[in-house]
């Protein structure tokens, strides 16, 4: 991950699946209202065509079969090298295609209620194992660097806690928010982490960039500080750009639950009323049917 394009796709991934979900989660709420919310770990997209419904899941399987080829086979380069780092990352998105993976057969199996908490499960997994490969990387991350990684693993932490709460509690319209907006969080710090690590323009005052690899037993950051006080005005700064990222994602965060309670009117409540309305009248029915015989 020590290169500005993987920093960047992989961070843009994450802020725009963070926000999808946001906006899905929100709309979901204020239709379905507070006592028959659920907890989704994807979302379908409305489309006629039924093949686009399940882009999502397709695109995390497809993202991620994708990006454990290029761990191993260590991209740029395109060579088998058994590099620790590089299967530490792929290792992060082997859990990734197995919750994409099983939530698509149970999509087209039609079991996905009778295995949405297994669903939850799997996506807790996704964020325990990028916290564990984070904290006991190969590759330790000392000086600037580390402090960004130390950050991050803040953000998967909470990713990891709204993870467990949303399985434990599927009608938790709070956990299923904290997780969609730490998505986008993390994927928001993995940009703002390759701009600051891996652009020579954005390297604090006083610090370098590390171009060469460091040699023998000594442990280089990617950004190296002359002194101690410039180190500490860029790890001050890093503080800030974090409060600072955290508190734009809850502005955006708010400004969409306005919007969409705006959008969403008592008319598509009432439609929502009618549909599960006919659901129970057929189920009732059916019942009836059983009894009869």
């Amino acid at each position: 991950m020590g290169l500005f394009a993987a920093h960047l796709v992989q961070g843009l991934a994450l802020a725009l699946l963070g926000l999808w979900h946001t906006i899905n989660t929100i709309r979901s709420y204020l239709v379905k209202g507070p006592a028959n919310f659920t907890v989704r770990f994807w979302y379908q997209f409305n489309t006629p065509h039924s093949i686009l419904k399940h882009l999502e899941l397709v695109s995390i399987l497809s993202f991620s079969i994708l990006a454990i080829f290029m761990q191993i086979l260590d991209f740029p380069h395109f060579r088998y090298a058994f590099k620790l780092d590089n299967f530490e990352h792929a290792t992060m998105f082997i859990h990734l295609a197995l919750f994409a993976g099983f939530s698509f057969l149970t999509e087209l199996t039609d079991t996905l209620d009778l295995f949405s908490g297994f669903v939850g499960i799997l996506v807790s997994s996704v964020f325990s194992q990028e916290l564990f490969l984070l904290h006991f990387h190969s590759t330790d991350h000392v000086g600037l660097e580390g402090h960004y990684h130390w950050l991050l693993q803040l953000i998967v932490f909470v990713s990891l806690i709204a993870a467990l709460a949303a399985t434990i509690f599927p009608n938790s319209f709070n956990a299923a928010l904290v997780l969609s907006v730490s998505i986008i969080f993390q994927g928001c710090w993995f940009i703002n982490m390759g701009f600051m690590l891996w652009v020579p323009a954005f390297i604090p005052d006083g610090c370098v960039m590390n171009v060469a690899k460091a040699s023998g037993n000594e442990i280089l950051g990617a950004v190296t500080c002359g002194s101690k006080e410039a180190d500490f005005r860029a790890r001050a700064l890093a503080n800030l750009q974090f409060s600072w990222t955290l508190s734009a994602i809850m502005i955006f965060a708010g400004i969409i639950c306005l919007k969409l309670a705006r959008k969403c009117t008592i008319v598509d409540r009432l439609e929502y009323e009618r549909i599960q309305s006919r659901g129970t009248d057929s189920t009732v029915v059916s019942e009836g049917f059983k009894q009869a015989k």
